[in-house]
C-alpha cells in the first residue's frame, strides 16, 4: 500500500512538473495536448468539454418531504435524508467515489465539508486572480472546459474537474446547472431518466463553507425537486 502512494504521489508530481513545463515552453494547444495524455480527452471524459448552463433560482421547497427525512449528524456537518440510503462522510481523495467498489453498490451517499476559503490554499495566487472563496474556486473549475485551457492556471483547475467529479453514469447525459436555494448557492451536475439517477452537489453556505452531496439513486427515486429539499438542510453545526 506504501508504495502503491509513493508511485501515484510521483505520478502526479511528474505531471504537475510536466504541465508546468509544457505551459511555459510550449504554446496552449500542447498544453491541451498534454492534458489529454495525462487527464483524458472530451470524448473519454465528456464533462471536461462541459459548464453549467441552466440557472435554478430558489425552487419551491417540498416541507412535508422535509418533515420525513432522517437527520444525519457529523462533527462538521448535518444534513436531513430519505431512508434506505448509506450513508459516508468522506475526506478529499480521489478514491472516494471511485475505488471503494463495495460501498458504490446499492443506493449511497457521499457527504463532504470544507471550511471557508480551503480552496483558495490550493494553489498559488488565486486571490489575485479574484478566486477568493469556495463558492468562486468551485465555479471557475466547473466552467473550466479542455478546449479552452491556456495557461498552468487553467490545466490545474481542468485536473480538478476531472478528480472532483464522481461517478455520473453516462456523462454525455449529464446537465450542470447553478443554483440559490434559500441562504445557499452552488453548483448541481445531475443526471436523471436512466434506472439509477446520480447527483452531484456542491454547496456553499453563507458563511462559505463547502459542502458536496453526491448521491446515487438506486432505482431512480428522487428527483430534482427532493433533491433541492435535501440540500436545503445541508448546515454546519452551531
Amino acid at each position: 500500500m506504501k508504495k502503491k502512494i509513493v508511485r501515484t504521489v510521483y505520478g502526479l508530481v511528474a505531471l504537475v512538473l510536466g504541465i508546468a513545463f509544457v505551459a511555459r515552453f510550449a504554446g496552449p494547444s500542447l498544453l491541451r495536448l498534454y492534458l489529454e495524455s495525462g487527464v483524458g480527452n472530451c470524448r473519454q471524459i465528456p464533462i471536461l468539454c462541459m459548464g453549467p448552463t441552466e440557472e435554478i433560482n430558489n425552487p419551491a421547497l417540498n416541507k412535508g418531504y422535509i418533515a420525513e427525512l432522517v437527520p444525519y449528524r457529523f462533527q462538521n456537518l448535518e444534513i436531513y435524508l430519505p431512508k434506505g440510503f448509506n450513508v459516508v462522510q468522506e475526506m478529499i481523495k480521489k478514491a472516494y467515489y471511485k475505488k471503494y467498489k463495495r460501498r458504490d453498490k446499492g443506493a449511497v451517499v457521499y457527504l463532504l465539508y470544507k471550511e471557508p476559503g480551503y480552496f483558495v490554499t490550493l494553489f498559488p495566487n488565486l486571490r489575485q486572480q479574484g478566486i477568493t472563496d469556495n463558492y468562486e474556486f468551485i465555479g471557475r473549475m466547473l466552467r473550466t472546459r479542455l478546449n479552452e485551457v491556456s495557461d498552468i492556471t487553467g490545466a490545474f483547475f481542468l485536473i480538478m474537474k476531472g478528480i472532483f467529479t464522481p461517478n455520473l453514469a453516462d456523462q454525455r447525459d449529464v446537465k450542470m446547472a447553478h443554483f440559490t436555494v434559500e441562504d445557499k448557492r452552488g453548483f448541481i451536475n445531475y443526471n436523471t431518466g436512466g434506472a439509477d439517477n446520480y447527483f452531484d452537489c456542491n454547496i456553499i453556505d453563507s458563511k462559505g463553507a463547502f459542502f458536496k452531496v453526491y448521491i446515487r439513486d438506486v432505482g431512480a427515486r428522487l428527483d430534482l425537486d427532493k433533491v433541492f429539499a435535501i440540500i436545503s438542510t445541508v448546515a454546519h453545526p452551531g
